[in-house]
């Protein structure tokens, strides 16, 4: 993995060990039930974060989401314990930052993590990536939340969608967790097997609730980088209730803005730009749409004819569909799509490596690597099972998650050599785990309407 490890490694000196190193301190589809997905597997590893080379293949089933309910759509800052009311490319920060923590860029990572909610245990699961161990499993609402869609700022946090209404945003470093639960000192999760009830553990920054009936996408933007406190500041987060789209102030969980969509919709999923305008998969209406993130205008597009589920931006800006083992490019400079692969409806998510490979999973689990200016299939790598979620890590290692299932998978895209962990609780995510995808987003301008 040189090449990708060379890229890497300059982001994430720049990026995850700056921020640990310097500043301070420091510390490191359609209608209302969701149908998705595989069922019965083969080939999958029993070893609990074992690793291991395997080869697999599964079937067809349907997601077991669970009904909605009626939270409160409060819009107040979390009070703990009980009152819980995110151009071109910028440049990446310099590897030596302002301040009075000096510098990083020594080679370690300090914020590896993939993020993986566990939908039907309402929780989500913090792995590192390089040691596939998880580091933590974190409450993702106060009851019956099904967690899906996970996304990732630029300081390693994470932000999680409620399907049932509600995001909640963790603190990835416990140095920035606070004491918020009544009993001195940090409390916080340290595994799989500890796991705090709603409001005791002191990672959770703030939770917005949210009265939907579909609570889905979640995207944060970049915000800007303070080279004093080596970090990233004023991050938004985008996200959609049912078909209210929200602009949330992501240190304090505050709506900003609303932009509300006219017509059907059931918004599957989206992404930020780097200019830090949201990219919505809108299935009830078969669209993808753009909100500016200056005057919160709106642009709607229809979706090619082989349709879409997962979303990403790619690092000329451009938005791109998939499902099915087949990939769709919207082209910015004509508002056309560009297809290649499998199609008619699949499902599945994808994630593009920031350099020039899409990666998304065919329906017999297998990950197919896309060149994303020719569309031509460059690469394969076949796991034990089919594989919901796609995301890349910060070493170009490729993961998928298993749908609904209890198995995370680390591929090697140059060797072909596959890691399992396999302590999930009926995992379900395909959106940004990660943080990548919005590291390498560009901003490609307004498409012509």
């Amino acid at each position: 993995m040189t090449q990708h490890w060379l890229v890497a490694r300059t982001m994430v000196a720049g990026v995850a060990v700056a921020m640990a190193g310097c500043g301070g301190d420091g510390g490191g589809a359609t209608g209302g039930a969701e149908q998705d997905g595989t069922g019965q597997t083969t080939g999958a590893e029993s070893t609990t974060g074992g690793s291991t080379t395997t080869a697999g293949s599964a079937d067809e089933g349907v997601d077991p989401t669970t009904p909605a309910d009626s939270s409160s759509s409060a819009g107040n800052p979390w009070d703990p314990p009980t009152n819980f009311d995110v151009a071109n490319l910028p440049d990446a920060p310099p590897l030596v930052c302002g301040g009075e923590g000096g510098g990083g860029g020594g080679g370690g990572v300090d914020l590896s993590y993939i993020w993986i909610a566990n939908s039907a245990q309402g929780t989500i699961s913090k792995i590192n990536t390089q040691t596939i161990v998880e580091e933590g499993r974190y409450t993702a609402r106060p009851a019956s939340g099904d967690p899906s869609r996970t996304s990732v700022n630029l300081n390693g946090d994470v932000a999680v969608a409620n399907r049932n209404g509600g995001v909640a945003k963790f603190y990835a470093r416990e140095a920035d967790c606070q004491d918020n639960n009544g009993v001195p000192g940090i409390q916080t999760s340290s595994g799989a097997n500890d796991i705090l009830p709603w409001g005791e553990d002191d990672c959770l920054a703030w939770f917005l609730p949210l009265a939907c009936n579909s609570n889905r996408p979640a995207a944060w933007t970049r915000g800007t980088f303070n080279e004093a406190t080596c970090s990233y500041e004023d991050a938004k987060l985008w996200t959609v209730c049912d078909n209210e789209t929200l602009l949330v102030d992501g240190e304090t969980g505050v709506i900003e803005e609303t932009i509300v969509l006219a017509g059907n919709a059931f918004v599957y999923g989206g992404a930020a730009d780097a200019d830090g305008n949201f990219w919505g998969l809108n299935t009830g209406a078969s669209s993808i749409y753009r909100v500016d993130a200056n005057d919160y205008s709106m642009l709607t597009f229809p979706l090619p004819p082989s349709g879409g589920y997962g979303i990403t931006v790619d690092k000329e800006g451009r938005p791109w569909v998939c499902g099915g083992g087949g990939a769709s490019r919207f082209n910015l400079d004509d508002s056309t799509w560009t297809s290649t692969g499998g199609g008619g409806g699949g499902i599945g998510g994808c994630m593009t490596d920031g350099e020039t490979t899409l990666w998304h999973s065919n329906p017999g689990g297998t990950l197919l690597g896309y060149d994303i200016e020719s569309l031509e299939l460059v690469n394969s790598v076949p796991l034990p099972e089919y594989v919901h979620g796609v995301s890349v890590d910060f070493e170009g290692y490729v993961w998928g998650v298993s749908f609904a299932g209890n198995n995370a998978y680390r591929a090697d895209p140059e060797s072909g050599a596959v890691d399992t962990y396999n302590g999930l609780t009926s995992a379900y995510t395909y959106s940004d785990m990660t943080g990548t995808g919005l590291f390498y987003a560009g901003g490609g301008g307004v498409p012509p309407s």
